[in-house]
């Protein structure tokens, strides 16, 4: 999507989608300390605690949402090497996700929710390796045909390509996870480990957009969302066997951490009227719906704008908490403001990619 909208320029243009997460995750770390601080000391109906409260909410749905996001990638994987003809190829793909989220849901019925935690481990592992080979394999590639001229695309840039890059936010998420660990770990913590996460995520996304330049000119005519397995078997076909095997397992254990995160928001929102099974049955509802009524295009777009307005949400309450307890410089309350700003517009504008 980055090599057709933005052509030779798709690093730069990462590089900003970076930026901007970045700069969320900076205003999620401020909350991490200053909002936990004053947590304790707020009245049930203080307007803080409301907000925060609404800030979970729309947490818990943008996590519901990605849910169906991660899904639907992961049918699309693991239908392109598969002969379905065009005309069942969408209703096969959202029967199978179905499947999967009435799975996860199943697991809950004994009330535990760790069964759905262990699901998870053994793929972060694979994923990880996986993403190593990648690198490696495109780096070879490169020392392989050094001196060698490229045929690149003209770099480019156009005002339809902000709200679609505003609308791959989902695709550099995941930081937010740490405001809500509180009970396992420290505030440290969470903090270091929170911007380590993203630096070593981001020097993941520009080495391997950075590597994959050579093939701008044909990922400008890829179709699908799973087209990189089409770019990646022209460098070498094992690294495609490789990318099918990354990206199942990538997102289905993001699909797992998401649904976690959204039922366990859920119970804590309700102040845990809500058990564990009722929580997670309302979350893969909402994940169901959206399988349905969406396309993968979409789907994204659709998930970006729900964590944009959460991100948006976590910008004004680190705005608020600024002003009331007097942490942070006018540089940041600027910074708050600027970020909110940049997250409204994302929800209003983010673009699918369809066209």
């Amino acid at each position: 999507m980055l090599a057709r909208e933005f052509g030779s320029g798709a690093v730069v243009a990462m590089a900003a989608l970076l930026a901007i997460a970045y700069a969320v995750g900076a205003v999620i770390r401020f909350n991490i300390v200053h909002i936990e601080n004053l947590a304790p000391a707020l009245s049930l109906n203080d307007p803080i605690a409301w907000a925060m409260r609404v800030a979970q909410v729309m947490l818990a749905i943008a996590y519901a949402v990605s849910v169906a996001y991660y899904l639907k990638l992961l049918a699309e994987f693991t239908m392109k090497p598969l002969a379905v003809p065009v005309g069942w190829h969408d209703l096969l793909a959202n029967a199978f996700v179905t499947l999967i989220i009435v799975a996860f849901t199943a697991l809950t019925f004994s009330g535990d929710i760790r069964k759905i935690e262990h699901a998870a481990h053994a793929s972060v592992s694979v994923k990880l390796g996986i993403i190593a080979g990648l690198l490696a394999g495109l780096g070879t590639w490169w020392i392989m045909r050094s001196g060698l001229p490229l045929d690149l695309p003209p770099a480019q840039l156009s005002y339809s390509g902000i709200p679609l890059l505003l609308g791959l936010l989902i695709t550099v998420q995941g930081f937010e996870t740490s405001r809500y660990l509180g009970g396992s770990y420290d505030q440290l913590t969470r903090v270091r480990t929170m911007r380590y996460a993203q630096w070593l995520s981001s020097a993941i996304y520009l080495a391997f957009i950075a590597l994959l330049t050579p093939f701008l000119r044909e990922a400008q005519h890829a179709e699908g969302v799973a087209g990189i397995l089409d770019i990646m078997e022209l460098v070498a076909p094992i690294l495609g066997i490789f990318v099918l095997i990354g990206a199942v397992s990538s997102q289905l254990s993001a699909a797992i951490a998401d649904s976690i995160g959204s039922g366990g928001l859920m119970i804590e929102v309700s102040r845990r009227k809500l058990g564990v099974r009722s929580a997670f049955i309302a979350a893969s509802a909402l994940s169901i719906a959206v399988v349905w009524l969406t396309n993968p295009f979409s789907v994204i777009a659709l998930s970006s704008r729900a964590f944009a307005l959460f991100y948006a949400m976590q910008a004004v309450l680190a705005l608020w908490v600024s002003f009331r307890t007097g942490a942070g410089s006018w540089a940041a309350r600027v910074g708050f403001a600027v970020v909110g700003l940049i997250c409204v517009v994302a929800a209003v504008a983010g673009a699918p990619a369809e066209s």
